[in-house]
């Protein structure tokens, strides 16, 4: 290909992001001393995604609180002390090209569970062991997980000031962009979802009601920084009959494309532990292009997709505007250089760095 679309620039706002094969937020569970401050793992880790040739890598999920974090080993960015370890990472993807973003997220009533490597139990973590009580919409459990505290009316405000601070030391700490996590049934998920909000007040209800705690959240973000790129990724489908649909997740898009978002980061499911996804190759993509078909956003796609034509064929008919990989990079991290060099994309050779001239992509 004499210029394949996957290694053209793509700009967020007056961003400019060297390619479009992004890497996804994938959580490490690997913070060892449980404060939320990340070490020489994710210092590795992630430069390394940068030093492969991606465009843009996206820290995993992120808590804005302390009990937002999905388990007591994941990384948070609700407090300055947090913030010296995180630059040295924003650091070090910046001396090797790429731009790095932060998933800002709260896990709601999926939090306070034990972290999902090997060898360790499933479930909730007890307050005995450095667990807590998790919050939901209501007061409904995740499958067989601790029941949840549901909020009150009067909290909620506190969660949305939680995102905008956050995103103020995200910017502080070298990020370029930040993410919203309103996917994979984590709080702010389980606001959008009728199977996990039954609140009957203004935070409940219609499908207004249930995405404003997500549409304050961008406001108030884009509010405190204008100039700040700012993706959401979103579950497009909870693959459960009654639940947050595709039909909705499009009217979300579309407000909050009027509310200051400038990308949706396009995945599914989550939310419901039975649900049946008929997983296979790039099998969300037809969620994005649905998107992006009908909102002014442009739209990521996301979720097998293990091959450089498949990806470039994904751009190239339109129906998504960047392709995220996830599993692909954990094995093999330099897989966009390697990608680069089939498409003969112009750009492949810049993409490698000088100490590894010699190998062979």
């Amino acid at each position: 290909m004499a210029d394949p679309i996957l290694f053209r620039p793509f700009s967020l706002r007056d961003l400019e992001v060297r390619n479009r094969l992004w890497v996804a937020p994938m959580c490490q569970y690997s913070v060892d001393s449980e404060d939320g401050v990340v070490g020489d793992w994710h210092l590795q880790h992630l430069g390394g995604f940068a030093r492969g040739g991606a465009g843009l890598v996206f820290m995993e999920a992120t808590g804005v609180t302390p009990e937002g974090r999905i388990s007591p080993r994941c990384p948070g960015i609700w407090s300055d002390e947090q913030l010296p370890a995180l630059t040295r990472i924003t650091d070090a993807v910046h001396a090797h090209g790429a731009k790095i973003g932060v998933q800002l997220a709260h896990a709601g009533r999926k939090g306070s569970t034990y972290p999902s490597l090997p060898d360790f139990p499933e479930g909730s973590v007890p307050e005995s062991e450095g667990g807590w009580q998790t919050v939901a919409p209501s007061a409904v459990a995740f499958g067989d997980y601790a029941e949840p505290r549901a909020l009150e009316t009067e909290e909620i405000a506190g969660i949305v000031r939680a995102f905008i601070d956050a995103a103020g030391r995200a910017v502080r700490a070298g990020f370029d962009v930040v993410e919203v996590h309103a996917a994979h049934g984590y709080l702010v998920h389980q606001f959008l979802s009728p199977l996990s909000n039954r609140r009957d007040d203004s935070y409940g209800g219609s499908l207004e009601g249930r995405a404003r705690l997500l549409r304050e959240i961008v406001q108030g973000i884009r509010s405190a920084h204008p100039s700040l790129p700012m993706v959401v990724r979103v579950s497009a489908t909870e693959w459960t009959e009654g639940g947050f649909d595709v039909e909705e997740a499009a009217q979300v898009a579309t407000w909050l494309a009027e509310d200051g978002a400038d990308l949706i980061d396009t995945s599914s499911g989550g939310n419901t532990p039975s649900a049946s996804i008929p997983v296979g190759p790039a099998y969300q993509v037809p969620l994005a292009a649905r998107l992006r078909a009908e909102n002014a956003l442009p739209v990521s796609a996301v979720g097998l997709i293990t091959g450089s034509e498949q990806a470039e064929s994904i751009l190239a008919t339109g129906q998504a505007d960047v392709v995220t990989l996830g599993r692909p990079l954990l094995t093999n991290p330099h897989l966009p250089i390697s990608w680069a060099h089939e498409l003969r994309a112009p750009a492949a050779k810049s993409l490698v760095p000088p100490q590894y001239a010699r190998a062979r992509f």
